[in-house]
């Protein structure tokens, strides 16, 4: 999974404690006593296994143990940057006259409408839980179809939205995982993925619009397959199986055959980044890693599967991550991954020359075409001083203009912090970059090292709550890309693979150093934190360099990597071994868990916060739970917050908010000048 940012909305400020109340840290909030049992009730599992855990008060949804309460100071600080908002750029009418993005009004993410540049933000959906993609209908924009998660399972179901007055109408089962929906350039039908089989492999349906309650099963299989484009004419579907972010094959399926069609090779490796068909639909632009080192463009020609592919980004010597191609075949947009910072270009079909585009600076999050012409195009862009917006370049006079203006609570965007690329070398001389935030305070600053998720991910220079709020307190923020990292080429990402784990883990000693080498830096008050992947990496501080890191925030994150494939959710278990080895191997798992912080518990001296969602498939609330556990027997400092209506992170605001500003007041508090939190009281 990528980064997780702990917090996009207000905290209420609570009062701090009188002259001559005791110092001892209290709940975030007073706890809410549980009915005492009777006989006659009957035996319910408890929703967490931490003793002392308990609800806080009116907020029965979350269970915190240890979690002192929140200073007013600090929320009113926090205030600003939680409010902030961001627009995802979903789609784009066929006009171009308006745009579906997804941006929060309340608890999460929901679809607003809108009409021209910097207009009014109409909601279309209104529910609590987060909408994860949504599409027009071609040739009937006041329809939308969506996918919408529930609790945070990622048990995602796709809805159909007629925006003349009906409510959403529930066109999947309900209970299954469903994504990756696609539709027909006519409008006429819709594929979209789900493992409604066996719950366990993930298959691709197909439907009619009118009726997609009505759907067909296209491609079914052991693994993980999913639509990426459908043909002009609706005829032909581009269906990629995914085995991992490095290995993946791509197929052409008759949409009424379901006859298959390789259009990789079955020998040898490679990454299926995106997949889009020409705009006459005899070509297929395909972007990989099998060629070269980075993922480029190339065009297949699907009548010939032995003729080679035509390389067509070969200029670029960095991933190329996003593609649009222009209905009208004028131009096919792509965005390339440079250090981090995404860059525009437009390829001529014909001629294949590549001319550079102008954008804003920052990281390109989606692009797209009207489907009437490719004289313009949309991109949805975040920087550190942008949440998220959309702007819309008009390639004919070069226009850039801009569609949505986010909010950031009120803050000045110029003054917020913008970080440094900075590298550093590992133990055997591999480079690491990473981003450097650095406070205008004097003195040497103590630092939070910031770990990314995935592990197939890459911190970049966007929108950063957290970072900014430490900077201004004058902690120092530090968000490296070790070896594993998505972004340097498939043989970066490949390099802690299994049981190169453990060279991972020497790359945490190399950041450590480099802070130490600094003279603006304390390498004495130092700080993790991270989610999921990054939440394995924080624990993985704290576990295997105690002398060094006085705390850590473990969000979401595997404590052993063993026991996470044992349990975590069926659908991708096998996606995991991937990228982590066969825990079922005897020696491989040998390595899993020397490399894994649950079995350095003992060892372990810092303060410890874990924030975890009860619902989440990825990494289950176990893997949270038995280190806590480790901590306490030994008697640590450790904090707990369990989310019972969230998944894989916090996606909804008031959960989030406490999340946030409870991890930067732990943070403040291990890395003050006195050194540790202390004991707190549950």
């Amino acid at each position: 999974m990528h980064n997780l940012a702990l917090g996009l909305a207000l905290v209420a400020a609570q009062a701090a404690p009188a002259a001559g109340e005791p110092t001892t840290p209290r709940p975030a909030v007073a706890p809410v006593q549980a009915p005492a049992a009777t006989a006659a009730a009957p035996l319910v599992r408890p929703a967490t296994s931490v003793a002392g855990a308990v609800p806080v008060a009116g907020r029965p949804n979350l269970l915190a143990y240890a979690v002192p309460e929140v200073p007013g100071e600090l929320a009113q600080r926090a205030a600003p940057l939680l409010e902030a908002r961001a627009a995802r750029l979903l789609d784009v009418s066929a006009n171009g006259e308006a745009i579906l993005i997804a941006t929060r009004f309340g608890q999460s993410a929901q679809l607003h409408v809108v009409e021209q540049p910097l207009g009014v933000r109409t909601q279309i959906t209104f529910g609590r839980e987060p909408v994860l993609q949504a599409a027009f209908l071609p040739g009937d924009p006041a329809v939308v179809f969506f996918l919408q998660d529930s609790g945070g399972a990622e048990n995602y179901q796709l809805y159909r939205l007629d925006r003349r007055g009906g409510r959403p109408e529930l066109v999947t089962d309900g209970k299954s995982r469903h994504e990756n929906f696609v539709l027909s350039p006519d409008g006429r039908r819709i594929a979209w993925s789900g493992t409604g089989r066996n719950g366990r492999d993930t298959d691709v349906y197909v439907a009619e619009t009118r009726s997609p309650g009505e759907a067909r099963r296209l491609v079914e299989g052991e693994g993980t397959f999913g639509p990426l484009d459908f043909s002009t004419d609706g005829e032909r579907l581009l269906v990629r199986r995914f085995r991992s972010a490095k290995d993946g094959d791509l197929l052409l399926v008759d949409v009424a055959t379901g006859e298959r069609h390789p259009l990789t090779p079955p020998e040898g490796k490679g990454s299926v980044v995106d997949a889009r068909f020409t705009a006459d639909g005899k070509g297929v632009y395909l972007v990989t890693d099998r060629y070269g080192d980075f993922n480029e463009l190339y065009r297949l020609d699907p009548s010939d599967p032995s003729a080679p592919p035509r390389p067509l980004s070969r200029t670029i010597r960095w991933d190329v991550e996003h593609l649009a191609v222009a209905r009208d075949g004028s131009r096919v947009a792509v965005v390339a991954n440079a250090d981090g910072v995404s860059r525009l270009y437009f390829l001529e079909p014909r001629s294949g020359k590549l001319e550079p585009g102008n954008l804003p600076s920052g990281v390109v999050q989606a692009i797209r075409f009207p489907a009437k012409g490719g004289s313009s195009v949309f991109a949805g862009l975040a920087s550190p001083r942008i949440p998220g917006d959309v702007w819309q370049l008009d390639l004919r006079g070069r226009k850039l203009v801009r569609w949505t203006r986010s909010e950031i609570g009120g803050l000045d965007p110029s003054s917020l912090a913008e970080p440094a690329l900075v590298r550093y070398p590992a133990k055997d001389g591999l480079q690491i970059p990473a981003l450097l935030y650095r406070p205008k305070a004097p003195g040497r600053r103590p630092v939070v090292v910031v770990w990314h998720g995935g592990p197939e991910a890459q911190e970049r220079p966007v929108f950063q709550p957290l970072a900014q709020i430490l900077v201004e307190g004058g902690i120092a923020v530090l968000l490296p890309n070790v070896r594993g990292s998505s972004g340097y080429g498939k043989a970066y990402e490949a390099a802690d693979d299994g049981a190169r784990r453990e060279d991972a883990l020497q790359d945490i000693g190399a950041t450590l150093d480099f802070i130490a080498s600094q003279p603006d830096l304390d390498a004495s008050r130092v700080a993790a934190y991270g989610g999921s992947y990054g939440g394995f990496m924080s624990l993985a501080t704290v576990a295997f360099y105690p002398d060094r890191v006085r705390s850590a925030v473990d969000v979401v994150g595997i404590s052993s990597i063993p026991t996470f494939l044992e349990s975590t959710a069926s659908y991708r278990r096998d996606l995991r071994r991937a990228e982590y080895g066969d825990e079922r191997d005897p020696a491989v798992r040998a390595v899993q868990e020397r490399i894994s912080p649950l079995y350095r518990a003992e060892g372990i001296r810092a303060s410890l916060y874990v924030i975890q969602g009860h619902n989440d498939p990825r990494v289950p609330q176990s893997e949270a739970e038995q280190i806590v556990a480790a901590l306490r027997r030994r008697g640590g400092e450790v904090w707990y917050l369990l989310a019972l209506d969230e998944g894989h992170g916090f996606q909804k605001r008031d959960n989030r908010d406490v999340a946030f500003v409870t991890a930067v007041l732990f943070l403040e508090r291990t890395l003050s000048a006195g050194g540790a939190a202390g004991p707190a009281s549950p």
